[in-house]
């Protein structure tokens, strides 16, 4: 999982996503965007709200995104 500073929560790799009644959701393939901001359409995947929000991560902590900075990957 890479935390994007201003955006979604990027997962790669073999994962399963289960909603709050233990139900799988389509993760689809490849790389999935999680929406962080709350605005999304189609949650709880990333639709790119977060650029029109000017979403900002939460102060706690470092926030560093080494993988996205290094490849450029974060929405």
């Amino acid at each position: 999982m890479t935390v994007c500073p201003q955006g979604p929560l990027l997962l790669r790799g073999d994962f399963e996503i289960v909603d709050a009644e233990g139900q799988s959701i389509d993760a689809r393939q490849g790389p999935v965007a999680l929406c962080r901001c709350g605005g999304s359409a189609i949650k709880p995947f990333s639709d790119g709200t977060h650029k029109l929000m000017k979403f900002e991560r939460p102060k706690q902590g470092t926030g560093s995104c080494p993988t996205a900075r290094a490849s450029g990957s974060c929405l």
